[in-house]
């Protein structure tokens, strides 16, 4: 079994789940492009939690961990299986104790982008949590635990921002981006495509844009797991580089 690759896609609205756009179009062509997983390990900015917790059920639900928005969004329906036996390796691998919880589920983080990757919901989907009270370093580190699973079959999704500051979102601003957040948005890419990555864990040496790209860490810290997935030999695929409402970063990346 050739090697899965590892993505971190950024997921911006969950509008994303029901419109068709550029960002839209780019995740249909990734999950028509790329080898078909056996399971899919998301790692979603939205179940962010005080240390690390996993899902085991072979029949999570759906949450809709958004408000204000159109009752059709409310309605997509993403009826995907879990899978315990890989959650249970999971468990397993990681050096941290990872907690099993099945109250929270599929939340929009995740199947925003997969309703449009991989539209017929046939593959099994589980949610590792983002552990709030983690460092940089450890959920690199998490993620190096995760990579064995790309030699088996399973695709490492991350689903977050790099720069997502909801306070200074600017609708006029469509497909725009601050100063600021294209500055932070391009010194990440920078240090990936250099692979340097501890610059990427060290991201306030990216100066004053790293405190308003970075206000909380929840959509920002899906990328060091996808990271930590990485291997050096992989090739680098950059899609949707472009920020949008002034603070929110779309980029997104692919290693293979």
């Amino acid at each position: 079994m050739s090697r899965m690759p590892v993505i971190f896609i950024g997921h911006g609205s969950p509008m994303n789940a029901i419109e068709e756009n550029q960002f839209t179009r780019e995740w249909m062509r990734i999950g028509k492009s790329l080898p078909r997983p056996s399971v899919i390990v998301s790692v979603s900015a939205h179940w962010f939690t005080s240390g690390t917790r996993i899902m085991t059920t072979e029949e999570p639900r759906m949450v809709y961990d958004m408000y204000g928005f159109p009752k059709e969004l409310y309605e997509v329906k993403y009826p995907v299986k879990g899978d315990f036996k890989t959650a249970d390796m999971i468990k397993r691998n990681i050096s941290v104790n990872v907690e099993e919880d099945n109250s929270w589920g599929i939340d929009h983080g995740t199947w925003s982008v997969l309703c449009r990757m991989y539209p017929d919901a046939d593959i099994p989907v589980l949610q590792l949590s983002v552990d709030a009270n983690a460092t940089t370093s450890e959920h690199y580190k998490i993620g190096q635990q995760l990579k064995s699973l790309r030699n088996q079959g399973a695709l490492i999704l991350g689903s977050g921002n790099i720069v997502h500051n909801l306070s200074m979102v600017n609708w006029d601003m469509d497909e725009e981006g601050y100063a600021w957040a294209l500055n932070f948005d391009q010194y990440i890419y920078n240090n990936i495509m250099s692979h340097d990555y501890e610059s990427v864990i060290q991201y306030h040496k990216a100066g004053e844009s790293a405190s308003f790209a970075v206000p909380s860490m929840d959509h920002f810290a899906p990328l060091f797991y996808i990271l930590g997935a990485s291997e050096p030999e992989d090739d680098i695929d950059v899609i949707n580089k472009n920020c949008v409402l002034g603070s929110l970063s779309m980029t997104s990346y692919i290693w293979k």
